[in-house]
């Protein structure tokens, strides 16, 4: 099975686990809703997201979600602490942050040269842009909106030079979304208020599969009483994964809103936990 139609059935499967999670469906139930045989169902989930079906069923239930943000404090005090940046966190690669200066964003990307393209990963397909000095944009796309998204990344680059390098934005697919550990380093190109580069270099330092809330977030990034404030620069991330937005929640542990949908994010977050899982 391709990897886009890997992701478009485990998607399925994951809307239909969302809407029958107290009847807790059998594997027989959710894999006669994918017209697939439990068998297989049961080895391309298992494949996939490093855990099995069941298991990915107690990840997605509330109690589940609540639990994970119960203890996250105690979690991410001992990682950081310790000087980890997490179990597995990226597939082991290093994140490094650049900020972009004051004079630099004015400038519009003037002088700056983009590599950009398209790739398939297992959550659906991306536009990344690249720069010499590190990934300045990452955004999923739906099927039919690849003209809009070019138009968003030129919007926010406007005198930028831009170089068409699907290789390019494969080969970081394939770094970012890889099914095999690649120690490694990675760095990032943020232009943003000061406010948001603080919360997103904050959203970095969170372990892989790890849910928090954004009180916890604001905390993290040094404006405890700005909970509000960080949802608005979570909206306005252009680097999904690599700035983990996708591991925000709410304090009562219902999963929230996701720019790139909420299965898209359940689905990013069992998978990083199942990575790390010995499920």
């Amino acid at each position: 099975m391709a990897k886009q139609d890997t992701y478009a059935t485990i998607g399925e499967a994951i809307r239909f686990l969302r809407a029958h999670s107290r009847q807790q469906p059998s594997l027989e139930a959710v894999a006669k809703h994918v017209q697939l045989s439990p068998y297989y169902l049961q080895r391309v989930f298992s494949e996939w997201a490093g855990i099995s079906p069941k298991r990915f069923l107690q990840f997605l239930t509330k109690e589940n979600a609540k639990q994970l943000l119960r203890h996250s404090r105690d979690v991410l005090s001992a990682a950081l602490e310790s000087g980890l940046s997490g179990p597995g966190r990226l597939h082991d690669l290093m994140v490094s942050c650049e900020a972009l200066t004051p004079g630099q964003v004015a400038a519009l990307g003037d002088g700056l040269t983009i590599s950009y393209g398209f790739a398939t990963t297992p959550f659906g397909n991306i536009i990344a842009g690249v720069t010499p000095r590190g990934v300045c944009h990452l955004m999923f796309v739906e099927p039919g909106m690849e003209a809009s998204a070019e138009q968003v990344l030129f919007a926010e680059w406007p005198m930028a030079d831009f170089r068409k390098d699907c290789v390019a934005a494969s080969n970081l697919a394939t770094t970012v979304f890889g099914a095999l550990t690649r120690p490694g380093s990675l760095s990032l190109l943020l232009r943003g208020t000061n406010f948001q580069i603080k919360v997103w270099e904050a959203l970095t330092r969170i372990p892989s599969g790890l849910a928090i809330s954004y009180g916890d977030l604001a905390e993290r990034a040094g404006m405890p009483r700005a909970s509000r404030a960080v949802g608005t620069a979570l909206a306005h991330n252009h680097l999904a994964v690599l700035v983990p937005c996708h591991r925000v929640i709410r304090e009562s542990g219902d999963v929230g809103q996701y720019r790139w949908g909420v299965d898209r994010k359940l689905t990013l977050l069992a998978w990083e936990q199942g990575r790390g899982s010995s499920y």
